[in-house]
């Protein structure tokens, strides 16, 4: 990809604006930038390394001037296509924002830049005896910033809540080039709560540049349990069961023998490869209380089929079930080398019929779809593995993305649990919110950027706003609605 003779006005300007060595415009640069961690792909005009919320500002500056759309970008580990660039944009990536400014253990608060990495926040606030809830299955390498722009889940949210729930304050440059601070450390700040707008806005609203998180206190106890057994359908009946005997646990996790054979190859961590599902559950809290919901977890598991359930014996096997868990889809390499996540919720009264369909779907399509997921809050990640070199495999993997989306929103779900809309989804918010949804929320956008220059082309379909639906002839409009996207 070289360098377009129209960027170079452009580059000059972010060079002059930015300290030496902080603006890459080299063509392998550009290229992996244009992708993230999803099958999406696109082009950007230049790639900004700022470490500051001013250099933040002057790359938003120098964009616009130029007639060009900006794209904030964390570590690149989103699933939905939210930082891939579109139109060539200049890309803000804030991976050098990655200090943690400030830590107050009374009043229970971090104020970090964007580009810590999750664990690494965890790691720090550790000694003190406290860590940062949210635990995406990437948080070895997802940052801060980026949880915040798709408002990440993780194994521990069933307890514990999503990121909206752990951040306080947000530090944000707007597309205007402003900087604002929206929320704040009081227990009921004045005003709208546009914190909570930002939170899972997938950078259309803004570059944040600075975020003040809540930490949670270690648990004096922790147990964890894995439970084998013959079958998925066992596995979900025991997850409802669990809930319904009055347990919210710390994580319930499942994972289907497919993903559980690929897992213990990988890491060895003794899972058992003949069973049809585990469940892997966590309870958390006071050293009485943990005992007696680990020994009620472990009767109700028996109670709905599990051949055995085990406790690890102590940290280290329990951080060893853990990595697991959190490194299965680095385990399936070893199957295909590539491999599409998806991300729906269901109802958990609904697990196991929506399974069944992903399962139905996966022998259509005649590929291999794993499923391992929060099976606690009924996040399903169904995991297809395929070799993109096949011809024709991508055509059948979008296909079978599509009907796990129909599917989903059949029961009852959502489009999305934790990886965000993007580009990957967009497609389809017609199939769950009304014409007037999107009205309201084209407009809320619009508010905070007019012109449509903080990361174009993401979350909302094109002609969300009443008007141009209304515009549309009877016969479009109905395409539209069954197609899920303009035509």
């Amino acid at each position: 990809m070289a360098p377009h003779e129209s960027d170079k006005s452009l580059v000059s300007a972010l060079q002059a604006a930015l300290p030496p060595g902080s603006v890459h415009h080299d063509p392998l640069e550009l290229a992996l930038y244009g992708r993230d961690a999803s099958l999406e792909r696109g082009e950007v005009a230049a790639v900004c390394f700022p470490t500051t919320a001013a250099e933040v500002q002057a790359c938003v500056r120098v964009a616009v001037a130029h007639g060009r759309a900006f794209v904030p970008r964390g570590a690149g580990t989103g699933l939905a296509g939210g930082a891939v660039p579109q139109g060539r944009p200049v890309m803000v990536v804030t991976t050098r924002m990655d200090r943690v400014l400030e830590v107050d253990v009374e009043e229970r608060v971090a104020w970090v830049q964007p580009g810590v990495i999750n664990l690494d926040l965890s790691r720090q606030l550790r000694p003190l005896g406290y860590h940062f809830a949210p635990d995406p299955s990437s948080q070895q390498s997802c940052s801060i910033g980026g949880n915040v722009a798709n408002n990440s889940g993780g194994p521990h949210c069933l307890a514990y809540g999503v990121t909206s729930a752990h951040v306080l304050a947000v530090e944000v440059v707007l597309a205007s080039g402003d900087v604002a601070e929206l929320g704040g450390l009081d227990a009921d700040p004045a005003g709208l709560d546009l914190r909570g707008l930002l939170v899972g806005s997938e950078g259309t609203l803004g570059i944040v540049t600075k975020v003040a998180v809540r930490i949670t206190e270690n648990p004096p106890d922790v147990r964890t349990l894995l439970a084998d057994f013959v079958s998925p359908a066992e596995a979900a009946a025991a997850v409802t069961a669990i809930i319904a005997s009055g347990v919210v646990p710390a994580a319930i996790e499942m994972m289907d023998q497919r993903i559980t054979e690929a897992v213990e190859a990988y890491v060895h961590a003794g899972y058992p490869t003949d069973a049809g599902a585990v469940l892997l559950v966590e309870v958390d809290g006071l050293a009485g209380g943990v005992a007696t919901e680990a020994e009620l977890v472990s009767s109700v598991c028996r109670d709905h089929g599990a051949r055995t359930v085990r406790v690890a014996v102590d940290e280290a096997e329990r951080m060893l079930l853990w990595k697991g868990r959190k490194t299965a889809f680095g385990a399936i390499a070893r199957i295909k080398p590539n491999y599409y996540l998806h991300d729906t919720v269901v109802p958990r009264t609904r697990l196991l019929e929506v399974i069944s369909q992903v399962y139905e779907i996966a022998e259509r399509e005649d590929l291999i779809i794993m499923n391992v997921f929060h099976a606690g809050d009924g996040n399903l990640h169904p995991l297809i593995v395929f070799d993109a070199r096949e011809p024709g495999v991508l055509e059948r993997v979008h296909r079978a993305g599509e009907a796990i989306v129909k599917a989903s929103l059949a029961a009852g779900g959502v489009l999305s649990g934790e990886h965000g809309v993007g580009l990957e989804k967009r497609p389809f918010m017609r199939w769950q919110f009304t014409d007037a949804d999107l009205d309201a929320q084209a407009r809320v956008r619009e508010a905070f950027d007019p012109d449509g220059v903080s990361n174009p082309g993401k979350v909302l379909p094109e002609g969300s706003r009443c008007g141009d639906i209304q515009a549309l002839s009877a016969g479009a409009r109905e395409k539209l609605l069954e197609e899920g996207a303009w035509v």
